[in-house]
């Protein structure tokens, strides 16, 4: 029989929900321009990530304030130590504004469930890879282009990247020869990679906007491809611009491709969640 009088006990503390992100800790920063930067932070034990997927990333907010998040391509392939982002510089963006101006040691938030469609498993087989973004669209193609994956299924990749000047060519002297050197698909690359980048406000050996490069044929003449895209060959991921994009898939379309996802595979692939 219990005494009525004697105190209850204090009901027990509720564990702390765990949190939605992870804590990595900044590697290093690279500012390609006063528009561009790079940076990486360490990899936690237990992220796994398909090689062209995206994250949410942001930094610590103030004091009981939700951080501010933005989805950024992985721009390290599957099998990386570390996780390496591109990204553009806003000066007056809530996020960016303070991102770039982070310091090896800092803390950068990342959410925990990488998604996409830029991946592999979202396209059918076929002979010959298309990579094409415009400015900071060029991540995904960074991490895509170091999987062992990529030259297995594909026979010839061709990385492009669309910039307005020369100098937002970031990563320019990796494709054209750092990739040759990687210890794992160096060889690869070095036989079956094309880099092909194209600016359009000055003067460059491609000048111009990808999509008039496509439609005019210089693109599949500078490359030695014969005619235009084929459904039964070529197979194309899109990121970058949203005019870019729409305008680039309608030439697809045009060309016979059909455009897949992860649940039905197709000929081209783009990112709805950057598309919008």
């Amino acid at each position: 029989m219990t005494d009525a009088s004697a105190p209850a006990s204090p009901p027990s503390a509720a564990p702390p929900r765990p949190s939605p992100f992870h804590e990595g800790r900044v590697l290093w920063v690279r500012h390609w321009t006063d528009q561009l930067f790079s940076f990486a932070i360490t990899r936690p034990e237990d992220f796994r990530f398909r090689s062209g997927e995206f994250v949410m990333i942001g930094l610590p907010g103030a004091e009981g304030a939700k951080p501010l998040l933005r989805a950024y391509s992985v721009a390290s392939p599957f099998w990386a130590e570390e996780l390496e982002f591109f990204s553009i510089k806003v000066p007056d963006g809530p996020l960016t504004s303070r991102l770039q101006l982070i310091q090896p040691g800092d803390t950068v938030l990342m959410g925990k469930k990488p998604t996409g469609t830029l991946v592999l498993d979202a396209l059918t087989g076929g002979e010959r890879l298309h990579l094409i973004g415009t400015g900071t669209g060029l991540a995904p193609w960074l991490s895509v282009a170091r999987d062992p994956e990529t030259y297995s299924r594909f026979g010839r990749v061709v990385v492009s990247h669309t910039v307005r000047m020369a100098a937002d060519l970031a990563y320019r002297e990796f494709f054209e020869a750092g990739i040759k050197d990687d210890p794992l698909i160096g060889e690869e690359a070095a036989a079956q990679l094309a880099y092909y980048p194209t600016v359009t406000r000055e003067p460059f050996h491609h000048p111009g906007r990808i999509t008039d490069r496509i439609r005019s044929g210089d693109y599949f003449r500078d490359l030695g491809l014969d005619g235009g895209f084929d459904p039964a060959r070529d197979r194309v991921m899109l990121c970058g611009s949203m005019a870019m994009i729409k305008e680039t898939a309608a030439l697809l379309e045009g060309f016979g491709l059909r455009e897949g996802s992860n649940a039905e595979p197709g000929e081209f692939v783009l990112e709805r969640a950057f598309v919008g």
